[in-house]
């Protein structure tokens, strides 16, 4: 019952739509209640032959105005309650949606992509019928289980009612077992559906790489042994969840041959009417809903408190990048970067050591090195994506860290080594940072990343759909659209972490000569492999071992003779070979 206290926050929130179900529920145990009175003065009255006309006429009015009402109220408790649930669901699932946003990379290395999806729909689903099924069931039933016990106690026969409830505190005594053996088999059961979301997430998105490979066959047992694991832990919960039913049922059908027995003894002795025990054993009727309405309630519950406690152990992951900074202002694009050490979490490796760097607004800055040698590390402390006390990043002269993440990410656009699109058209994908830029200015930015002539050679043009992922483009078309995408937000520093490396020598020579000409006077980083990409660059760094090793302009790096030099003309000599000179 714990989830109900966890949930007083959104009860509190909510409490006029829950005020109006519960008084309309009220409304509903009154109305029922009238029939089986009625039927009990009738059966007397048929029995003593007092029975006339006027009167009869009068009882089916009332029981016809008791089921009109009824049958209004029950509406009015419907849209209320249940309105309330689907708001709580709605609500978790953007609560769920906003925090994702706010983690970096290494949360969702320690997530999975589907145990993430399980969390945000099964799980959310368990708790809306929590907060509206469950709520329902405790409420209603609690309601008509006392009204129906008022009544039978101190209306028809105390005596008789005690020896109806005889059953009860058994069946109490299973319920809370049941309780018990469904939360931990329910949770097991959505830890389970969480593997079989991952991996059916990761087969899809690989499902080229499984058939280049011949794994078919392979996935199929791996996937079946999980769906297997799955099945098992779901017929556990339906295990559990089937005791319910048929204790519920020996409970009440126990009840009734007591109720009957016990009546028939009353009645030969002149303790009780027919018409009583008529009335009686109707009411004892409606206490059947009650008994399923407790083991309904406890199955709601617990499940509901086994996915509650997941959502919240999700909700309660702090970010390791906290949105603290509170400057807001606009920044002239310079940076200096002054970084003693940086190591990654739980790692001992120094990634970067002894950097001091600045970079003046509106130069171009070349950032390169050997793979693994610190580039992306080096961008991603630019970005906060990583942050350490021994690592400053200054952005107009100050700290990264004082400005809100909102703030500094509108200084930069950002385009990474593997471009992510989205399932939508490519005009969509391109104006994602400006929803409202117009035909003319995507197209614009597509003829400066050189992807203009092949977006028109697709039948639908910029409306293509481009499929998951991007995937009906190369990767050379991926990586265009997504520097055209950066370039239409047109932020004050652009960063480029090895997104020419799909695309040959002269596109690339193309691109960035657009690049510099609508650039003019912002700053742009340039982390690369290729050193044909950065000759152009006002300064240049080259990373070893998270050192620098090496800066200048290109001429002065090659006079240097050193990394730098050795590199472009052993690329010099490759892309001579490539074109047959």
């Amino acid at each position: 019952m714990s989830v109900f206290w966890n949930l007083r926050w959104f009860f509190r929130l909510e409490w006029r739509r829950y005020a109006i179900a519960i008084l309309a529920l009220i409304g509903v145990a009154a109305a029922v209640m009238v029939p089986p009175w009625i039927t009990g003065v009738l059966v007397d009255s048929i029995a003593e032959q007092t029975l006339t006309h006027r009167a009869l006429y009068l009882y089916i009015g009332i029981v016809v105005g008791v089921a009109v009402v009824s049958y209004l109220l029950r509406v009015v408790w419907r849209v209320a309650l249940f309105g309330a649930s689907y708001q709580l669901a709605n609500r978790l699932r953007q609560d769920i949606y906003r925090h994702l946003t706010r983690q970096n990379g290494g949360f969702y290395q320690k997530h999975r992509t589907g145990d993430l999806m399980a969390r945000a729909t099964n799980d959310v689903q368990a708790v809306e019928m929590t907060a509206g099924e469950a709520v329902l069931a405790m409420f209603d039933g609690a309601l008509t289980g006392i009204v129906v016990l008022m009544i039978l106690t101190t209306q028809i026969s105390w005596q008789l009612t005690l020896v109806a409830l005889l059953p009860w505190p058994i069946v109490g005594y299973f319920m809370w077992q049941f309780g018990r053996e469904l939360h931990a088999s329910f949770r097991t059961a959505q830890a389970r559906f969480s593997d079989l979301n991952d991996r059916v997430q990761e087969s899809v998105s690989g499902i080229r790489l499984i058939r280049a490979y011949g794994r078919e066959t392979i996935e199929d047992e791996q996937f079946n042994q999980i769906a297997r694991e799955a099945n098992a832990a779901n017929a556990r919960v339906a295990r559990t969840d089937s005791k319910y039913d048929p204790a519920i049922s020996m409970a009440v059908g126990m009840s009734f041959f007591l109720s009957v027995a016990g009546g028939g003894w009353m009645i030969v002795h002149d303790q009780l009417t027919l018409g009583q025990l008529t009335s009686f054993t109707l009411y004892l009727g409606f206490m059947i809903w009650p008994m399923f309405a407790v083991g309904w309630m406890l199955n709601l519950v617990e499940r509901g408190h086994a996915a509650y406690e997941r959502i919240y152990e999700l909700l309660h992951t702090e970010p390791d990048i906290l949105d603290e900074g509170t400057q807001t202002q606009s920044l002239e694009p310079s940076l200096a970067f002054n970084i003693d050490e940086f190591r990654y979490p739980g790692d001992d490796t120094a990634y970067l050591r002894h950097i001091e760097l600045s970079v003046a607004a509106g130069s171009m800055l070349g950032i390169v090195g050997h793979t693994g040698s610190g580039k992306t590390t080096l961008l991603k402390l630019l970005l906060r994506l990583e942050e350490s006390a021994s690592a400053k990043v200054a952005l107009g002269g100050v700290d990264v860290r004082a400005l809100s993440l909102h703030n500094l990410r509108a200084h930069i656009a950002v385009v990474p080594q593997t471009p992510f699109l989205f399932t939508a058209s490519i005009a969509d994908n391109i104006a994602l940072g400006r929803p409202d830029a117009t035909p003319e200015d995507i197209e614009e930015v597509a003829r400066i990343a050189h992807v203009h002539d092949d977006i028109l050679s697709f039948p639908a043009g910029y409306q293509t759909l481009v499929g998951e992922r991007g995937v009906t483009l190369s990767g050379g078309q991926k990586q265009r659209v997504a520097i055209a995408r950066a370039l239409l937000v047109d932020a004050p520093i652009l960063v480029l972490d090895d997104a020419l490396s799909a695309v040959d020598v002269h596109t690339e020579q193309n691109i960035l000569t657009h690049l510099r000409e609508a650039r003019a006077g912002k700053t742009t980083l340039i982390a690369c492999h290729r050193l044909t990409a950065i000759e152009q660059a006002h300064h240049i760094v080259v990373l070893n071992h998270g050192e620098i090793t090496e800066r200048g302009t290109h001429h002065e790096l090659l006079r240097q003779g050193n990394w730098y030099r050795r590199m472009y003309d052993y690329q010099q000599l490759e892309l001579a070979v490539e074109e047959g000179r």
